[in-house]
């Protein structure tokens, strides 16, 4: 995938998006995203949520959209004049939602999940160096009986591979768990004020 969310997460009591640098004995060393790139450490009490294990729900209730596939997504559909953000209005994040993921399930993706996506992606957008994806060349298959050669066109991209283990973006797993942990803290997250991801453990 373009952006790569393999080492970023949400932590439960701490604001933002993080690049986890290494385990420690008591927790995880950390790295702010963003321009601070302020290190520190997170208590092995907190719930750490890793981006790539995030999905998004569909209407298809067998295929989630992975998170890294969404962000894809996301700068294909909006190009670098994505302004949406977790304070725009409500008409402004439905569009934005139904441009980018037209098939994102109504009934079990809520607003705060919006929210959520719109502002990690800005994050991720401004912090994380994006890849265009390389083309795929045409291959020449063996010759047919007539003699002439049979090429099949493989630059249409392949249909991606669903990430079934991964947790849906809205309604739990590692999202509910991030809010109950703020909550039982008393450490509000502003990002993970209400997503309502309750039923991510429950999807599973």
């Amino acid at each position: 995938m373009p952006y790569e969310l393999k080492e970023l997460a949400a932590i439960s009591g701490m604001p933002g998006l993080y690049r986890l640098l290494k385990a420690a004995r008591h927790g995880v060393l950390v790295e702010t995203l963003d321009d601070q790139h302020a290190r520190s450490m997170a208590p092995a009490r907190n719930k750490v949520s890793l981006l790539s294990e995030i999905s998004i729900y569909t209407t298809d209730y067998d295929v989630n959209v992975p998170l890294d596939e969404a962000f894809d997504r996301i700068r294909v559909t909006h190009g670098d004049a994505f302004a949406v953000t977790n304070k725009s209005s409500e008409a402004e994040l439905t569009a934005f939602m139904e441009k980018a993921l037209p098939e994102y399930d109504r009934e079990r993706v809520y607003l705060s999940d919006i929210k959520k996506l719109a502002h990690w992606y800005g994050i991720v957008s401004k912090q994380v160096p994006y890849t265009e994806a390389a083309a795929i060349p045409a291959t020449t298959a063996p010759a047919a009986e007539n003699g002439e050669s049979v090429v099949e066109d493989e630059t249409k991209p392949k249909k991606k591979s669903v990430k079934k283990e991964a947790a849906p973006l809205s309604t739990g797993g590692a999202i509910d768990a991030l809010e109950t942990s703020d909550a039982a803290e008393g450490a509000g997250n502003p990002e993970a004020a209400a997503p309502a991801k309750k039923s991510q453990k429950k999807a599973e």
